[in-house]
């Protein structure tokens, strides 16, 4: 009897140890998880895919690669300032994500966008770059419900659905908070930083090119374009009914699919920011199809060159 009730009591505490061996304890904080990868101050340049940001990478001094999360991130020096330079991948989620990951292991002082985007100012052509004073959210929407034959009606609690639409979609101004202001604000634009916009309004002269490696040329000679309205959005757009509507309700020169993110994350975390994007296609304007695929090396390559004249002139 005592022989079988000391097995059980033995058999009782081995299956307490077995579970409590079988329960993951929490994992500890380490300082790869959460810290610096470089104590420097750097302005940190984001690209959201490797065609955009070749000229930049071939151009940085003194490289070094870090990794984080699957991404990398390459510091060094443009014409002479400390640069971190990444890759955010495409969409605004990715954008917004990678943007406050570098904010989180670098020292930024300040953000700089390089891409390509999409025309929508019919003034513009393939090739221009375009510095927007300002960005918005123009997808973030509240989807109608149909009151009456191809009649579209927000809720009445929806007071700031106030931008007009395009079919049952109506732009809204999204949330933000910050440090600067920490109770919630809704709004719909992002300010580029007027410093750095002041400084991209010199660089109107920079030498831009027509053609590429391959002599695929474009029929004008492409400019810097400082000022306007930009809109970023989870679609790419290559449709000129919908470049139409952008174009007549935002006032904006060019469409994208991060840059209204990252102004977003820059503008919560007091960040100055500031968006060079060369037009790559006309987003469904143009007479044939898309343009992207032809001309997107030239359009890359010309908003980076923008970008490097922006950083010799800045102080």
């Amino acid at each position: 009897m005592v022989r079988r009730l000391l097995a059980a009591a033995l058999a009782a505490a081995a299956l307490l140890l077995q579970g409590c061996a079988g329960t993951p304890a929490a994992p500890a904080a380490t300082a790869t998880q959460s810290a610096s990868l470089d104590p420097t101050p750097r302005i940190a340049i984001v690209s959201a895919f490797q065609p955009e940001l070749v000229l930049l990478r071939s151009r940085l001094a003194q490289p070094r690669v870090h990794q984080a999360n699957g991404v990398e991130f390459a510091t060094g020096t443009l014409q002479g300032k400390p640069v971190v330079l990444f890759l955010s991948g495409v969409s605004m989620v990715n954008a917004a994500m990678n943007t406050q990951l570098a904010l989180d292991r670098f020292r930024v002082t300040h953000l700089v966008v390089s891409g390509i985007a999409g025309g929508v100012n019919p003034q513009l052509h393939v090739g221009d770059v375009t510095v927007a004073q300002r960005w918005g959210q123009y997808m973030e929407v509240l989807a109608a419900r149909e009151v009456a034959p191809g009649r579209f009606q927000p809720p009445p609690f929806m007071k700031d659905a106030t931008i007009p639409p395009y079919g049952i979609f109506h732009p809204r101004p999204v949330e933000v908070r910050s440090a600067a202001k920490p109770e919630v604000e809704r709004r719909f634009w992002f300010d580029t930083d007027p410093a750095m916009l002041a400084v991209a309004r010199q660089l109107q002269g920079v030498a831009l090119e027509r053609c590429d490696a391959e002599r695929r040329c474009l029929t004008r000679t492409p400019r810097v374009v400082p000022g306007g309205n930009g809109v970023s959005g989870q679609a790419f757009v290559d449709n000129a009914a919908y470049r139409e509507y952008t174009f007549r309700t935002f006032e904006a020169n060019v469409l994208d699919m991060e840059t209204a993110a990252i102004a977003h994350v820059a503008h919560a975390n007091g960040v100055p920011f500031i968006a060079f994007r060369s037009l790559s296609d006309l987003a469904g304007g143009g007479e044939g199809e898309n343009e992207m695929g032809t001309f997107f090396r030239i359009a890359a390559d010309n908003s980076a060159r923008v970008l490097l004249a922006f950083l010799a002139a800045w102080k």
